[in-house]
């Protein structure tokens, strides 16, 4: 009695539709080429400025912790993600789009802020408004503003200061946060 051969079928291939889904390709390094990183920065960056505009009393306390806190947000969020662990490095680039991003956002809020008080009577007057009356201080900032220069000067005074401490709080955030989360 021969014994019978058992032919097994073969697998019929899955449609296109119901093939086994794929990793999610991400670039390994961090930059703003890579497009998961520019959202994650732009979502944490919109959470600082969203905080920093809200009352909250202790503003000197609340604005480092807000945009340290976005650092740490966005290299927690890329790193869930992907399921990448980042470097210390990788965590400060992505602290440092973060912080572009801020940097970015506060300088439209303060434009826009600058614009609203000058078409409300002038800088000076509300500078004025806030001090007591015949302060000697309301004439030498009215002084000082009169000049073209001047303001030139204090508009690139502040760009400067915005960007270093703009950037550098989300920096320090994401390094933190890769050290932090390496360690999970």
């Amino acid at each position: 009695m021969p014994a019978e051969e058992v032919v097994e079928p073969e697998p019929t291939p899955l449609p296109p539709m119901l093939a086994p889904l794929q990793p999610l390709l991400v670039p390994t390094d961090i930059g703003f080429h890579n497009g998961l990183a520019v959202r994650i920065g732009f979502i944490a960056a919109m959470g600082a400025v969203l905080i920093a505009l809200l009352p909250i009393p202790l503003p000197f306390v609340r604005l480092p912790v807000a945009f340290v806190a976005a650092g740490f947000l966005a290299v927690f969020l890329y790193s869930r993600r992907t399921g990448q662990t980042l470097s210390i490095r990788s965590g400060a680039r992505m602290g440092w789009i973060t912080g572009i991003f801020s940097f970015t956002l506060v300088t439209v809020l303060f434009t826009v802020a600058m614009v609203a008080v000058s078409n409300e009577g002038g800088f000076i007057k509300q500078l004025r408004s806030q001090l007591p009356a015949n302060d000697a201080r309301a004439d030498m900032i009215q002084q000082y503003l009169s000049s073209p220069a001047m303001i030139a000067g204090l508009v690139v005074f502040y760009l400067m200061l915005f960007f270093v401490v703009f950037t550098a709080l989300p920096i320090i955030g994401g390094a933190l946060g890769a050290k932090v989360l390496a360690k999970e």
